[in-house]
């Protein structure tokens, strides 16, 4: 399936891409990182104006600062850091795959595990988490971290299957809520939490579950897949389009029917994508050994939701 190319940079595959404006920021993608092994993990800081991200293999946590331009290490060693979010209270929490475990930075410092074990067995490898706005973490559980030394120490899975688990946000209980994956990976909520979309990249599927009152899930359906390769993580922007980062195939944009309907070509396979920037429009996008950037005339959802359901605030 191809379409037409607009600078080398955005395809069209649907009317509705152009239409939509998707195709309409800027004309290049800006290189502002390169000497990676393997990029993941992007996440802005809007207080800072910086944007922290993770090189799996080589073990470190780098941050680029947006005034200046300038990169530098901002956690080494890190526990093979996968997957980064923000909770309500502007905490970083991250998937530590080589650590096994999920957790969150204080405004101090200090690390807090938030999660390592499922019924007394260790977690595969935390691979990408998102946080609801009742506080409660969700993450993905793939055993991509222990299949290998790359990104992680080579270990047997414990649990023996590859899942989606949240945290409760009172007693800190882990409760898996999806099973069935090869590998779940990326995971993102839609703007009024009653969806939860879930990326397998074995599969090459994107699963939308509907989210129920308990904060239990549906059985699931797919949403979108792919014949000729996988996804990694999924970001919506604000008119409740689906962005994937879909390796050597750049990045995905979904209509929220499912539709594919316009790519971004990157130099490099792409692994993480995510929204940033004072507006929210830049797209950040980590691609192997680089991090980029493009300014968009697309806005991601918003960092934190007008939904105020009864008992839960706005998500951040």
């Amino acid at each position: 399936m191809s379409g037409e190319m607009l600078n080398n940079l955005y395809e069209v595959l649907d009317e509705r891409f152009r239409t939509g404006g998707c195709a309409n920021g800027d004309a290049r993608l800006e290189r502002l990182h390169s000497d990676c092994r393997w990029a993941e993990g992007p996440l802005y800081l809007p207080a800072w104006r910086q944007l922290i991200w993770s090189d799996i293999p080589n073990d470190r946590l780098l941050r680029w600062d947006e005034a200046t331009g300038v990169t530098g290490v901002f956690r080494s060693p890190a526990g093979y850091v996968n997957g980064n979010t923000l909770d309500r209270e502007g905490r970083l929490v991250s998937c530590e795959q080589g650590n096994r475990r999920v957790t969150r930075t204080e405004h101090d410092g200090r690390v807090t595990v938030l999660a390592d074990r499922f019924e007394g067995k260790r977690l595969n490898s935390p691979n990408d988490a998102v946080v609801g706005s009742d506080g409660s973490v969700w993450f993905t559980d793939p055993d991509f971290g222990i299949i290998s030394d790359y990104e992680g120490h080579r270990a047997e899975s414990e649990i023996g299957t590859c899942d989606v688990y949240r945290i409760d946000p009172v007693t800190g209980g882990v409760h898996r809520v999806a099973d069935g994956f090869g590998g779940p990976n990326g995971l993102v909520f839609s703007p009024d939490e009653k969806q939860l979309y879930v990326a397998d990249t074995r599969a090459a599927q994107i699963r939308v579950f509907d989210v129920r009152e308990d904060r239990t899930l549906s059985k699931g359906r797919v949403f979108a897949e792919r014949t000729d390769g996988g996804f990694d993580n999924i970001r919506l922007d604000d008119a409740g389009r689906l962005w994937a980062a879909a390796f050597d195939d750049g990045v995905h944009c979904y209509d929220p029917d499912g539709a594919l309907i316009g790519r971004l070509h990157v130099p490099e396979p792409v692994s993480n994508i995510a929204f940033g920037g004072p507006k929210n429009n830049r797209l950040f996008i980590t691609a192997t050994t680089s991090l980029y950037s493009l300014v968009m005339s697309v806005t991601g959802l918003p960092r934190v939701s007008a939904f105020t359901g009864a008992g839960r605030g706005g998500r951040a």
